[in-house]
């Protein structure tokens, strides 16, 4: 690709949501090997691409290849790109490999994945904590704005519930399989506790995603988000004991994450936002990224950054300003420097 820009609107172009991001894993390992790293894709389709000295510390700048499955068109505009992953998470992916390939002097081995199917169960960052040596340190691409640098992001416990009862009247006083499935749910918020906010960092929150049944069958689907802390083995205990005769699955447990501002990697980036001529401003996110994936396997340095409005984030209008973007590209050259200098 000849310019930055071009890079990120060839990958807008090449749809990849979960579980079908073969064809963009392909196009980037191969346009990342042409830009001077060398890049392969590991068992579970991830690509992987080195550059560097390769005496020295390993910096990872890790983020996702897949979106969700909504499709939107590319656009190119003479200030901006839209389409689906501008902002989660091709922007800050295109941001990465462009700074890499800018840095092949860097005094050790800058290491940049496009991780697999994190929109989903996270498969491809699960499988590179299994499969890969822990890096000196983490920076993981997620939209924060140019100027923001991402500390921490909520944990996450999805929860499946399913009940049956036995088909009666409408009249029948005995509990129809739809009325112990909404007993659930008021038990379930119960058991978060009295506080509960989507929109703070530490408090925990529910979202009942799905919801389908009648009186004889009833099945949710929940979305529980949590605090650094959050006591999880508990709180399945106390769905169990609300479950009303029905099945409880904790399908999936992402424990929260933070760093702090001292933090090597936090620093990095907030020494390079300045550099840039901005002015560094500390964020804690409340959904969750690869870096809850990966942070119960690795303990090194680490934190979130990247181009673009996460408020876009699987919108309907998903895009990037040009401007954002090339700064978001800046930042993670002078980021690298920073990095160099500290390790």
């Amino acid at each position: 690709m000849s310019t930055p820009v071009d890079l990120l609107y060839a990958m807008l172009c090449i749809p990849s949501p979960s579980g079908a991001e073969d064809e963009l894993a392909r196009f980037l390992e191969k346009t990342m090997n042409d830009l001077g790293l060398t890049a392969r894709r590991d068992e579970a389709g991830n690509v992987i691409g080195d550059i560097g000295t390769g005496n020295g510390p390993v910096v990872m700048l890790l983020s996702h290849l897949d979106t969700v499955d909504r499709p939107l068109p590319a656009r190119r505009e003479p200030d901006r790109l839209a389409g689906r992953g501008a902002v989660d998470a091709k922007g800050p992916l295109a941001a990465m490999i462009c700074a890499a390939a800018a840095r092949p002097s860097f005094p050790g081995t800058i290491r940049v994945v496009g991780a697999v199917e994190e929109e989903r169960l996270s498969r491809g960052g699960e499988h590179l904590a299994r499969t890969l040596p822990a890096p000196d340190a983490l920076l993981v691409g997620e939209p924060s704005g140019w100027s923001r640098v991402v500390l921490g992001y909520k944990g996450k416990i999805d929860v499946g519930y399913r009940v049956t009862r036995p088909a009666t009247h409408s009249t029948n006083p005995d509990a129809k399989a739809t009325e112990a499935a909404v007993a659930f749910w008021h038990g379930l918020l119960d058991a978060l506790g009295s506080e509960r906010d989507h929109g703070a960092f530490g408090l925990p929150a529910a979202t009942l995603r799905g919801m389908h049944g009648d009186a004889v069958e009833a099945r949710l689907d929940i979305d529980c988000r949590i605090p650094v802390g959050f006591d999880a083995a508990s709180f399945a205990d106390r769905l169990h004991a609300c479950a009303n005769g029905g099945e409880v699955t904790v399908v999936r447990h992402v424990p929260a994450v933070r760093s702090g501002r001292s933090d090597p990697v936090v620093r990095a980036v907030s020494a390079a936002i300045r550099r840039c001529g901005g002015e560094p401003r500390p964020t804690l996110k409340t959904g969750t990224s690869d870096l809850n994936t990966v942070a119960p396997h690795w303990t090194m340095p680490m934190a979130a950054y990247g181009p673009g409005d996460g408020s876009l984030d699987h919108g309907d209008d998903e895009h990037i300003t040009i401007e954002e973007f090339l700064k978001g590209v800046d930042v993670l050259t002078a980021t690298l420097d920073e990095l160099a200098a500290a390790l």
